[in-house]
Order: structure tokens, then sequence, then C-alpha cells
């Protein structure tokens, strides 16, 4: 468990240490290559906005799925056999040790199928080729985003918004008030929209919200 002491206190000391993690040199460069080809195939029009707004309207609620229906995966049992995931258990250690900055990052394995999903469904869901590389800049841009925000989150940096205090406290709640509430990072359209967001002042503190589902499942051996 990393000594609360040790992690970045200023935004000086913490954007080397975010940089020097795997995943945001991933999505730099997925996000540079993206714009590049983008302003190799022409200039921006108005339907290149529309992309950016999809997403920024369905984020929220995207963020709220992933967080739930992935990274809080309960572990299964079928027969003999156990079946978890990498990513649910890098979850579960993160919630463990939250201080621990080098599982707050997207795992670095992720990127090798979810880059290429993403690309397929930007080809498969928009009608030309320079809307595929908006929509996937503008996907990116806000996965950084969402590895910025969760990075600062779980160090001694303040942010200076009210925006951004909010966020802080909201996933703060997630960690250290009661994991089955507060799921969004960046956006909290989700909570609002499924019931998650309550006042914490009518949530009782859960008793294993750094061992999630209760170590229920900590005798089932190595999962999928």
């Amino acid at each position: 468990m990393a000594a609360a002491a040790t992690l970045p206190a200023t935004w000086r000391e913490a954007l080397p240490v975010f940089l020097a993690h795997g995943s945001p040199r991933v999505l730099l460069g997925a996000l540079a290559a993206a714009l590049a080809g983008r302003i190799a195939l022409g200039e921006p029009s108005p339907a290149d906005l529309v992309p950016p707004a999809v997403l920024l309207a369905v984020w929220p609620l995207q963020e709220w799925l992933i967080h739930v229906g992935i990274l809080h995966f309960r572990p299964r049992r079928l027969g003999r056999f156990a079946l978890d995931f990498r990513v649910p258990r890098s979850h579960r250690a993160h919630h463990a040790d939250p201080s621990d900055l080098a599982l707050v990052f997207i795992p670095i394995h992720s990127f090798a199928y979810s880059l290429p999903l993403l690309v397929g469904l930007c080809v498969a869901l928009t009608p030309t080729p320079r809307l595929a590389l908006t929509a996937l800049a503008a996907y990116l841009a806000l996965a950084l985003h969402y590895e910025w925000v969760h990075f600062l989150v779980h160090t001694r940096v303040w942010p200076r918004t009210r925006a951004y205090q909010r966020l802080w406290r909201n996933h703060r709640l997630h960690h250290f008030k009661n994991e089955r509430y507060w799921f969004g990072v960046t956006r909290l359209g989700g909570d609002r929209l499924l019931g998650t967001g309550p006042d914490p002042r009518g949530v009782a503190t859960s008793a294993t919200a750094r061992r999630l589902h209760g170590d229920a499942f900590a005798d089932a051996g190595s999962g999928a």
C-alpha cells in the first residue's frame, strides 16, 4: 500500500507520474494517429461535430455500464471451473488499495482487443472514413480525459473548479463510502439516470468497499 504522503500533491508533480504509465501513452499515441489520419483526409465539415456530440451524450451511460458490468463483474463458478477475468480482478485490487497508482489505469493488456473493437465500431457506425476518424479521435480524447480525472482523484491534487471537485467527491464516495453507488468518474449522468447517485447522508458505509463482493470468490483459484 502506497503511503499517502508519497502521492503527487500538485499538477506539476502529477503530470510526469501520469505520463509514466502505459495507458496514457497508448491513448496519446492512438489519439495522435487518429488526428493525423483525419487531417490527411481533408478539412473538417459541420458533419464532424456529430460524432463528438453523440459521444458526449452517451458517455455517462457507457461509463456507468462499463463500471458496473465489467469492472464490478462478480466472479462465478461453473461446476468445478472459476469464471473470472483479468480486468475485474485488477479493479478489485484497485479497490483493495486505492492509493496504488499502478492499479488506477486501464490495464495495458486490454488495449489489444479494445482498440481494434473501437476502430471497428467507428467504421461500422459512421458513413465515411472522415467521420470514422473523427469519432475515433473524439473517443480517445474522452478516454484520455477519463484516465486523467481518475488518476487525479487518487492523488493529493485538489481540483480547482467546482465541477471537478464534485467528480472528486463522487469517486471518493464510491471507494470509501459504498461501492454500490457513485459509478460515474468523469460524467455523473449515468448515476442520476439509474439511481446510483443518492445523498450520501442516507447511505450506510459499506464493509466491503475495499473488498468487492466481500471476498466471496477468494478461494476460487485463478480465473479466465
